[in-house]
């Protein structure tokens, strides 16, 4: 039986995930891509970006106004309940801006520091995917499970690369070096997704340096949740200075070349 509190932060979670993937998508120019009302296409996605935050965290307020709100766009609120929601309102905006499918809205709630709920929505996509702690991943009514165990030659991996040039750099060089290693790298844009995209089996590992807590923490759950083991260095949790999820046979094998190779500095 699932703990009523989880289950209402679920209810929760998913509704305003509902409601802001329904905002972005429905409120997104056609020609946001070559032209915008404002000064550039930029300030149209972050004033969506926004929109999206104030959304969400108001809900959340309505019904739960004792927790506390850690969100992308600045929301930050301590809260006395225990129950703090993580919050990226539009994780993938490079992708969004562009008009490509792989965007979402990531919604995480954690009870005294542990994340016991997750919600990513991408409605490009038509799915939401969502856990509760001890209680399995799933995409709707379907039940999530990360791909059997496959050697690292055989592994899809998927990665990220940070906007400044210098970083991008070395991000480049771990790539130039795994590339061979591996079946092959994918470069989706949104964290968010490609965590729960591992939990559906679609890929058998990710990495990327330079996440926020807000990039992490509800996907990190699904996919844990479905099966697929989850750190930062080795002994480390995700972090900022290294995010790795794979299947139980990649990412071991994945998280030591990551360190061999030093993807976890600029």
């Amino acid at each position: 039986m699932t703990d009523p509190l989880h289950t209402d932060l679920l209810d929760l979670a998913q509704e305003a995930a509902r409601r802001a993937g329904v905002l972005l998508r429905d409120g997104r120019p056609a020609d946001l891509a070559v032209a915008a009302t404002k000064s550039s296409p930029i300030d149209v996605v972050t004033e969506m970006d926004i929109a999206a935050e104030k959304l969400i965290t108001g809900l959340i307020a309505e019904h739960r106004p004792d927790d506390g709100i850690l969100g992308e766009e600045g929301a930050a609120t301590e809260g006395t309940s225990g129950v703090r929601w993580v919050i990226d309102p539009l994780d993938g905006t490079v992708n969004y801006l562009y008009g490509l499918p792989t965007w979402a809205v990531s919604i995480a709630a954690e009870q005294d520091g542990e994340t016991v709920v997750g919600v990513v929505a991408a409605p490009m996509r038509g799915e939401t995917f969502h856990a509760v702690r001890g209680h399995g991943a799933w995409d709707g009514e379907r039940r999530l499970a990360c791909r059997p165990a496959a050697p690292l030659e055989q592994a899809l991996v998927s990665t990220g690369f940070n906007y400044v040039a210098d970083v991008r750099a070395h991000q480049a060089d771990v790539a130039q070096r795994l590339i061979p290693l591996l079946r092959d790298i994918r470069r989706g844009g949104s964290a968010a997704v490609d965590l729960c995209d591992v939990a559906a089996g679609r890929l058998d590992g990710y990495y990327e340096r330079g996440l926020h807590p807000w990039d992490l923490a509800a996907g990190d759950l699904i996919a844990r949740e479905a099966g697929a083991l989850t750190g930062g260095r080795p002994g480390e949790r995700p972090s900022g200075a290294l995010a790795v999820a794979g299947t139980p046979g990649v990412f071991e094998p994945l998280q030591r070349l990551l360190e061999d190779f030093g993807a976890w500095h600029d």
